[in-house]
């Protein structure tokens, strides 16, 4: 059977490369997004998804299964959010730089605890052929998505109805928009930041556990290429809306994809050039949102970005 599918090879493969790169964003974007939206920003995440990622994979290696390896990711992530919540809660303290700081701390120790499974390879996390229906293996390859992604845009409509529908999300929107007015109400806008922090970590640990346990599915330390960084411009350019969100990892991931795509149809000069796409998109995208009328449209009140 033929299966040279031409110039279609190359929106097949940024499909399903967007599909697969877009994952890490979407987790980290959708804690932040949680985070951001209770009143605080943290800028730690990058650590915190460089050490899911090692802890993920460690935990996958030493059990002998992945998911095991996901929920040590979410564990490690929770304790980097509720330190990171702690210290923040704090009299005059910064989260910013806060979260400078448990970036460092963060890669540190992923770097130093991970040396010894650097060469051990853990198990993998299975993914869902939705390409059964064609005999192209190029479509079978790219419609080969993995569980989290799906676990993913299932959170991001959760989220969604959550700010929208629920008690829960409610709480979380009035602390984000007015400490006084949440104290009024008789809640603990502390309490109420450093929860939502620690889930949010937890997500960011999930992102990175996908990075070392699927794709790419090795831990080194120059894994996370900047994403957990990256994750807080989308947040802000998807408005804090989860559903946004999702969007806007799959338009970062279709960006990271460009480069390797270009190279597997065996485009050989140039093709580097194209890696940089993310980081040209973000920069864009912090452009963009710096506008003196549109920067902080929709942006939770109490974020120091936004003060």
């Amino acid at each position: 059977m033929e299966t040279d599918l031409g110039l279609w090879v190359i929106p097949l493969a940024i499909i399903g490369g967007a599909i697969r790169v877009s994952t890490p964003f979407l987790f980290v974007s959708l804690g932040e997004a949680l985070t951001e939206r209770s009143g605080r920003i943290n800028l730690g995440l990058e650590g915190t998804l460089v050490f899911g990622a090692m802890s993920g994979y460690a935990a996958a290696y030493l059990t002998g299964s992945p998911w095991l390896g996901v929920f040590a990711a979410a564990i490690s992530g929770a304790m980097f959010g509720l330190l990171h919540g702690l210290i923040c809660s704090l009299p005059k303290v910064n989260d910013i730089a806060v979260g400078i700081a448990m970036m460092i701390l963060g890669m540190g120790l992923a770097f130093y605890f991970g040396k010894p499974f650097v060469q051990p390879v853990a198990p993998n996390l299975p993914s869902i052929g939705f390409g059964w229906w064609s005999d192209v293996p190029q479509v079978r390859a790219a419609l080969q998505v993995n569980v989290l992604f799906l676990i993913g845009a299932v959170l991001a409509v959760a989220m969604w109805w959550m700010f929208r529908s629920t008690r829960v999300g409610l709480i979380v929107r009035v602390v984000g928009d007015s400490t006084d007015a949440a104290r009024a109400m008789g809640l603990r806008p502390a309490l109420v930041r450093i929860c939502a922090t620690a889930v949010g970590g937890a997500f960011a640990g999930v992102g990175g556990a996908y990075l070392s346990l699927y794709y790419p599915g090795s831990w080194n330390e120059g894994i996370s290429s900047g994403q957990g960084l990256m994750a807080v411009a989308l947040v802000i350019f998807a408005r804090w809306n989860p559903l946004a969100c999702f969007g806007a990892a799959l338009l970062f991931g279709g960006a990271g994809a460009l480069g390797p795509t270009l190279q597997s149809v065996g485009v050989s000069e140039g093709y580097y050039l194209f890696f940089a796409a993310p980081y040209v998109l973000t920069l864009g995208v912090l452009i963009v949102t710096s506008s003196p009328t549109r920067a902080m449209t929709g942006a939770p009140g109490e974020l120091s970005i936004t003060k």
